[in-house]
């Protein structure tokens, strides 16, 4: 028998307002809407970049606002410079944020959505 083959992940990250997330996603860090549960009040979301796909999926506000561990994605990228400079000139960046030379072999750079969702940008050495 065959293996079956993996070929493609679409993580959904917990928002406490997908209205508000997705105008993030999309005016700040570039991304496409690919779908909707609702066009005016959306409790679920899809979002793409290039070959990626995020989902967005209201969660319980009082998980959002206790200290939980959040999700933290990494995107593997190409010309991470320009992605940074692109993140910047859209003021993306709260606070010090550059791109670092990690011990295990990859340029990266981390931001946070609204809702505490990390997502590191990266590209191999």
């Amino acid at each position: 028998m065959e293996h079956a083959h993996l070929h493609q992940i679409h993580p959904v990250l917990p928002v406490q307002n997908v209205l508000a997330s997705l105008f993030f996603y999309v005016n700040k860090l570039g991304f496409e809407i690919a779908f909707a549960d609702d066009p005016k009040i959306p409790t679920y979301a899809g979002l793409r970049r290039g070959d990626i796909e995020i989902h967005l999926q209201v969660q319980n506000t009082e998980r959002l606002e206790t200290n939980q561990i959040t999700p933290m994605l990494r995107v593997v990228t190409q010309n991470i410079e320009n992605l940074y400079v692109e993140f910047e000139a859209k003021q993306v960046f709260h606070g010090t944020i550059q791109i670092i030379q990690t011990d295990w072999g990859t340029k990266e750079f981390t931001i946070y959505d609204l809702d505490k969702n990390g997502l590191t940008f990266y590209s191999n050495l």
